[in-house]
């Protein structure tokens, strides 16, 4: 947060964008980004990542995948990927 903060501080003061990605180097893409990032939202908090998640492929299976993982904790990813393929035909 220290660097975002001193980034756009730096541009504030009335340098340019080029000039603080120089001086912190960072890129001129990082120096724009938490500039309109400020001015979007007020802060310099990174943006959430991903999708949100819920409604994916495995959505519907999420119930019966945790059921499964706590009724055999040392199943691997690819066993539970073979089940799910064959319980399921997902593949």
């Amino acid at each position: 947060m220290a660097l975002r903060e001193r980034v756009v501080a730096f541009v504030e003061e009335g340098h340019s964008h080029r000039a603080a990605a120089a001086r912190f180097r960072v890129s001129v893409k990082f120096v724009n980004d938490m500039v309109i990032l400020k001015r979007e939202t007020g802060e310099l908090e990174p943006r959430r990542q991903g999708n949100g998640g819920g409604h994916g492929k495995l959505a519907r299976l999420r119930d019966w995948i945790a059921v499964r993982m706590t009724a055999k904790p040392d199943l691997t990813l690819d066993d539970l990927v073979l089940e799910i393929a064959e319980a399921h035909q997902m593949t």
